[in-house]
């Protein structure tokens, strides 16, 4: 899925801090923590979600429908850019 093995890094970093999230969670249920606690991390989780959904979501566009040099005749960059700060408001 991503084109470098940075990127590929990265995102399975950010994979792996969700991870943790919803283990705490898990933790946080098992105890029973109280509900705001709960609610905190699970809002933290979702956040992260997104977060790498916005990610890959850029990627996706950067390198599949505005690369130039693969694309010549892509989409209006300014026009991706714009879609892009869009889903990132979106999904925070």
């Amino acid at each position: 899925m991503t084109h470098t093995i940075r990127e590929n890094a990265k995102l399975l970093a950010r994979v792996r801090r969700i991870r943790g999230q919803v283990e705490a969670i898990e933790r946080a249920l098992d105890t029973e923590a109280g509900c705001e606690q709960v609610m905190h991390l699970i809002a933290g989780a979702r956040g992260a979600m997104a977060g790498l959904m916005a990610e890959v979501v850029e990627d996706h566009v950067r390198t599949h429908l505005v690369d130039e040099e693969k694309h010549p005749n892509a989409l209006n960059t300014e026009a991706a850019e714009q879609l892009l700060e869009v889903v990132r408001t979106y999904l925070k």
